[in-house]
């Protein structure tokens, strides 16, 4: 079965592209998690049968050989409660919560790993390593939403997954070939720091109607303020010297509406673009808050026609295109994604939805900041970054600290 070409991007952009990890903190009753889960994922690779296959070697199909997925069992010996659920994410001990990787000796290379780890008394945490290549994250959290209905004894399922990577256009510059990284390339390392900054819901809601207000519009969401606010107040803060500098912010939008024919319902692949946005320092440091919100909603606006552009062959003339999926990697880009809408926190196994969710832990070599939700039940945003590096740490914390009040 073939990939798509953002499937391939995703293969040919990255040395090792297959591994993108998140984990959930869910209560419920003890010894159910982890029988249930198991035999929930079993039916949910039924229809969803393309994940117990292989990737091949070159990394655009799959074989559906059907050997399944890596699922471990584990036990802790204390309670969620006793860590604080795990609220603090700087304290998750990652290599304990997510699956190893089996050993290359076995011969088992898996597209999906899951460990589910059970704690005294109180619930369990399942943590996930996804082969990206394959589902981008409304893809994934599609596919642990249908485990959960299986869960819940919920069949046929709400969603019926397609796998047809034929609805994606195959542009030119999909192919790995023409995106390898050039010989002895070296990843910077800037050593970035991790910070997370909680922002309750009604100061998001209070900006976001004064900015409709004062700006007579009908619609702000909340990416919108906080991705204004974490861009502007960053900049501020890393030490940028008198010279104005390029400053550029980058996020992924989901393309599922707007390809021709729209894709089905139940597609799980990759179908996402880059939205990229570039200005000076100068400009980006002395601009309001309104102003910036409004060059991310103009870069949103474009997307139709920038995405379009891209898919269509014609107007790419040849290899000359500047490549969309390969913005700039420097400490002056800003990578956000926002976790808070794929459906990763609506996945519930019988026992309500999780306490939280959190990624794998950030690069210390790319800023980026993920915008997700406060653990239940309080209603906010949890920033988590790795964006500055030490020394720009309190003047950045200290700047965006009016939003966190």
């Amino acid at each position: 079965m073939s990939l798509s070409s953002f499937a391939l991007l995703c293969f040919a952009s990255k040395s090792q592209p297959r591994i993108a990890g998140t984990y959930c903190v869910a209560i419920g009753p003890l010894g159910v998690a982890q029988s249930t889960i198991r035999e929930a994922l079993s039916k949910a690779l039924v229809p969803y049968y393309p994940l117990a296959g292989r990737l091949t070697s070159n990394g655009s199909n799959i074989d559906c050989t059907g050997d399944g997925v890596w699922f471990v069992e584990a036990t802790a010996n204390c309670s969620l409660k006793s860590v604080g659920y795990f609220e603090d994410v700087t304290s998750i001990p990652f290599d304990e919560l997510l699956p190893p990787h089996p050993h290359e000796t076995l011969g088992v290379d898996p597209l999906v790993l899951m460990q589910v780890t059970e704690f005294e008394g109180d619930g369990f945490v399942m943590g996930l390593t996804f082969c990206h290549t394959i589902c981008d994250g409304l893809g994934a959290a599609q596919f642990l939403n249908a485990i959960s209905e299986f869960a819940r004894g919920i069949n046929p399922l709400t969603i019926t997954p397609v796998w047809q990577r034929d609805f994606i256009p195959q542009p030119q510059l999909a192919s790995p070939s023409n995106l390898q990284l050039p010989p002895n390339f070296v990843f910077p390392d800037y050593n970035l720091v991790q910070t997370n900054i909680d922002i309750p819901l009604h100061h998001i809601t209070d900006l976001k109607n004064k900015f409709i207000e004062e700006n007579k519009v009908v619609h702000c969401s909340s990416f919108e303020i906080v991705a204004a606010i974490l861009w502007k107040n960053r900049t501020r803060s890393i030490g940028l010297g008198p010279e104005s500098r390029t400053m550029k912010l980058v996020f992924f939008a989901n393309c599922r509406p707007l390809v021709e024919p729209p894709l089905p319902k139940g597609f799980y692949g990759n179908c996402f673009f880059p939205v990229t946005i570039t200005t000076s320092s100068d400009i980006l440091t002395q601009a309001s808050l309104d102003e910036v919100v409004k060059m991310i909603q103009e870069a949103k606006a474009r997307l139709p026609e920038e995405f379009a552009h891209w898919v269509n062959v014609n107007e790419l003339n040849g290899l000359n295109t500047e490549d969309p999926f390969a913005p700039p990697l420097g400490y002056d880009t800003l990578f956000v994604s926002e976790w808070g809408r794929l459906g990763f926190n609506q996945v519930d196994y019988g026992n309500g939805p999780p306490v939280h969710v959190v990624p794998m832990q950030g690069s210390a070599i790319i800023p980026v900041a993920i915008v997700g939700m406060l653990p239940r039940p309080i209603k906010g945003v949890r920033l988590m970054t790795w964006c500055v590096q030490k020394d720009h740490l309190e003047p950045f914390l200290e700047s965006i600290a009016t939003i966190a009040q």
